[in-house]
């Protein structure tokens, strides 16, 4: 199923509202992936502190710490559907509204949460608890905004508006560990383990708040205006929806497993199983952060010249072909430190080839009057399952098989897979409404 479920309905509007929206949909992207950023950066520190009872092994924290972690992923599908019904229904503007309130609390508290030294196994309890609200408004988010940025976007840049979603999930990335970085260097390891760790989570609070203030500001979309003053608007049939929420989901799998394993399961990678320093650990990821950041705009901007499709193939292609030989650089003791700076750039611009076209990909595979829910439910889906378990997979499967080259075989296996869901995408350069 290569073409959108039906007419996308999309039309172009004011060049301001156009910026108003891209801005205010970007905004809350960056705020969601920022701490989900941190708490991937500061696994080994949370596990110390919420999931490691007195004769815990730290590597059980960390399976532990991870599995919360794919918790919140797993809940993002129930908040997608929740959250993408109402903005079917009610309209982009209100839900977005409510999503961005729901994070930034449940974020904040979690920098004022006791430990387990305080309150004993509510500790992991309480964790637990809000990174389910998170996962609920993360999952009410992606659609939302992806509706917002494309349904503004003017003819023939869909992919170029989507890109800035992606974007800002590697500016969010980039931001989580340049302040995860700054912590590292100016507090002492103690400190950090003890209070310090708290303050990215804190910082949630005024970056909400400018979150709320612009969605307040932001217009409904002209697409779904148009929607409500239609009588009776028309559904697709129910099955077809759940077709191509099915597919998007096969085709964007790669960039949802390689982006978090290259990206965010890293740092907690190169030091429990390569042996790196913190800080090590935090320069690999930002240069991988930088190289997905570089190709994404690129990317969104190349594919509504040429289609989504050969943009998307051959970042799934590369990553398929090189996740194995790019791992196995950084495992070389030999290899100079420039190099395995190169390899991990390298690793993240592939991923940035899938996630620029991605997000105008799947908004254009469904119409206007389910666009929120389907879009969000199919990159709920695969982040759930591809990207919520990459850390919880790798982890538990290195320590089981002792195998330090898992996390090169999951990213490769996952973008093959991608690349046959993507092999059905329509050829032909996708230039105005369809």
């Amino acid at each position: 199923m290569g073409a959108p479920v039906h007419g996308s309905g999309l039309r172009t509007d004011r060049p301001e509202r156009s910026r108003r929206a891209l801005v205010a949909g970007s905004v809350g992207n960056f705020i969601e992936w920022y701490e989900f950023g941190v708490y991937g950066y500061f696994a080994t520190v949370i596990a110390a502190r919420f999931f490691t009872p007195e004769g815990g092994s730290e590597v059980e924290a960390l399976v532990k710490t991870y599995a919360s972690f794919a918790l919140a992923f797993f809940f993002r599908p129930v908040g997608a559907a929740l959250f993408g019904r109402l903005g079917d229904r009610v309209g982009r503007r209100p839900v977005l509204i409510m999503v961005i309130v729901l994070m930034t609390a449940a974020t904040t508290l979690i920098g004022v949460l006791p430990t387990y030294d305080t309150v004993g196994a509510l500790a992991p309890w309480l964790l637990t608890f809000l990174r389910v609200l998170q996962g609920l408004s993360a999952g009410g988010e992606f659609g939302g905004a992806v509706s917002v940025m494309t349904e503004f976007a003017p003819p023939g840049r869909r992919g170029l508006y989507g890109s800035w979603q992606s974007f800002t999930v590697a500016l969010g990335l980039l931001g989580g560990a340049g302040v995860a970085a700054l912590l590292a260097t100016v507090l002492s390891e103690g400190q950090l383990g003890a209070w310090g760790w708290r303050l990215p989570f804190l910082l949630t609070l005024p970056m909400g708040l400018g979150a709320l203030w612009l969605r307040l500001r932001l217009d409904e979309t002209p697409s779904f205006e148009s929607l409500r003053e239609e009588p009776l608007p028309e559904r697709p049939p129910g099955r077809e929806v759940a077709k191509a929420i099915a597919l998007g989901a096969g085709r964007i799998m790669g960039w949802a497993a390689a982006g978090y394993t290259f990206l965010v399961v890293l740092p907690s990678y190169l030091q429990s199983s390569l042996n790196a320093t913190f800080q090590q650990a935090l320069v690999a990821t930002v240069l991988a952060n930088l190289g997905f950041a570089a190709t994404i705009i690129p990317a969104g901007l190349l594919s509504d010249r040429i289609g989504r499709r050969p943009v998307m193939l051959t970042g799934a292609l590369l990553v398929t072909v090189l996740a194995v030989p790019l791992l196995n650089l950084l495992q070389n003791t030999g290899t100079s430190n420039a190099v395995k700076g190169g390899a991990v750039f390298v690793a993240g611009a592939v991923v940035g080839l899938m996630a620029g076209p991605g997000p105008a990909m799947l908004s254009e595979m469904f119409p206007t009057s389910v666009r929120y829910t389907g879009l969000g439910l199919a990159y709920a889906l695969s982040n759930a399952v591809f990207s919520g378990c990459a850390g919880l997979i790798i982890t538990e499967t290195i320590k089981r098989t002792g195998s330090v080259d898992i996390p090169a075989y999951y990213a490769a296996v996952t973008c093959a897979v991608s690349v046959l869901a993507l092999l059905t995408l329509r050829k032909e350069p996708v230039q105005g409404g369809s």
